[in-house]
């Protein structure tokens, strides 16, 4: 297995307060560039799993740190970053949650954050809500939900530290990947430090969430539907679906011999209740193997329970991926009639036949049958899951052109002159 090579940023174009010259293709944009800021939260599981695995890291530098999770691939690890560079853009990743990493940051700068560390941060309120989805009396749950929210959302030390990278960096445009995760009185503060706050949102919103949407400038979303309805009420949205990275081949090569029949990969939670009643019937029918967060609160009984393996994050998942022969996808619930999330990209990247809940605009980014498989139920899904495990030649046939049209369509090479486009004239 190689080893994915840190990214070797280009040169930064020559820096001028002039802004932006858009003559010529962006590509070919040769004196003046947009600085770019990419803003992550993570989830608390694949942060604890880092960590653990990488002895000493909390304690190593900045530089160390951000290296380690970029090659964790991670979500959109550097992708968005490093593309944009390569475009002839400067770009720098923050990770607003990681408190190693954003400690790390403040000490190199001369920021004191001893005296406040103790504060309750978005990533403790995590590890609460986790504790909470233990508690018996599930009627408690949904009052407590709102009083977690508002808890997780006081100003902490990491705030302070994020104001100072933004201030350090000077951004045009700053890309917020978890606007939920922000009170709209900071997210005011961000919009007064850049020219141009953006929201990239597919997940559902918290009560009260369109307060921080409308907060930024823009709100960006691969879910038309989404994007419809931000308009509706006045917000200026546009749609860019999802993607894949290539250079994640170099570091995971998919298995030739692909020793697990079917998986899925993904959230196992309470905003994936149509998601869990199709996995417990795969896992009892099809035998199905599953990795996914949080299966130790699923019932006793459950059958997908039987079927897990564990968690994988980032390259354990691409690893996963490379060894199926069918890669299961099912949309969360928010999605309604529409495809738009990352294992579309990812399964399809790795050369596994994906297998995906049937959607009203999936073929405008694959060609149902040829590409991909679809499935309007949990017996139809069942149905195809025992006929490719007999056929072979077919599901390689279906995978490969699958990676054929993700390579060619769906990459960020693709998608970062998309986004380049949207926001080329709020500039």
């Amino acid at each position: 297995m190689h080893e994915l090579p840190a990214c070797a940023h280009p040169p930064p174009l020559p820096w001028t307060n002039d802004r932006l010259d858009w003559s010529g293709p962006l590509r070919a944009s040769a004196v003046r560039v947009v600085k770019w800021l990419i803003l992550n939260t993570d989830y608390q599981h694949f942060l604890d799993s880092l960590y653990a695995s990488n002895s000493g890291l909390a304690a190593a530098t900045y530089d160390a740190q951000m290296r380690a999770r970029n090659e964790s691939l991670f979500g959109t690890a550097d992708f968005f970053s490093s593309s944009l560079t390569r475009f002839g853009h400067e770009a720098c990743d923050v990770h607003f949650n990681n408190e190693p990493l954003q400690r790390a940051w403040a000490l190199e700068h001369g920021l004191d954050v001893a005296a406040s560390s103790t504060i309750t941060t978005p990533s403790s309120m995590q590890r609460i809500r986790a504790a909470g989805n233990r508690l018996p009396f599930r009627a408690l749950k949904p009052l407590l939900r709102p009083l977690a929210r508002l808890y997780a959302l006081r100003r902490s030390w990491l705030h302070d530290v994020l104001l100072a990278q933004v201030k350090h960096h000077a951004p045009d445009v700053i890309v917020n990947h978890d606007p939920a995760a922000f009170a709209p009185d900071f997210l005011a503060e961000l919009r007064s430090s850049t020219r141009l706050l953006i929201a990239q949102i597919a997940s559902p919103l918290p009560p009260r969430g369109s307060a921080s949407l409308t907060e930024h400038d823009m709100v960006v979303s691969s879910l038309p539907h989404f994007v419809d309805r931000f308009r509706a009420a006045g917000m200026t949205a546009e749609y860019m679906p999802l993607c894949f990275e290539p250079r994640v081949l170099a570091s995971v090569a998919p298995s030739g011999t692909r020793p697990i029949p079917a998986a899925f990969v993904g959230s196992l939670s309470a905003d994936h209740t149509e998601r869990l009643q199709l996995l417990e019937h795969l896992c009892d029918q099809a035998g199905l193997a599953v990795w996914g967060a949080s299966a130790d609160l699923l019932p006793p009984a459950s059958a997908v329970r039987r079927c897990h393996r564990g968690q994988a994050w980032g390259r354990a998942m691409f690893e996963v991926l490379g060894d199926a022969r069918v890669a299961l996808n099912h949309h969360i619930d928010a999605a309604e009639g529409y495809a738009n999330n990352m294992r579309l990209f990812e399964a399809t990247g790795m050369a596994a036949m994906l297998l995906t809940d049937a959607k009203r605009n999936l073929g405008e980014l694959f060609v149902a049958g040829t590409e991909v498989m679809t499935y309007e139920s949990a017996a139809e899904c069942t149905d195809i899951l025992r006929y490719y495990a007999e056929h072979e030649d077919e599901r390689a046939v279906i995978a490969s052109a699958g990676q054929r049209r993700t390579l060619r369509d769906h990459t960020y090479e693709q998608r970062m002159p998309q986004l380049v486009d949207i926001v080329r004239p709020r500039l």
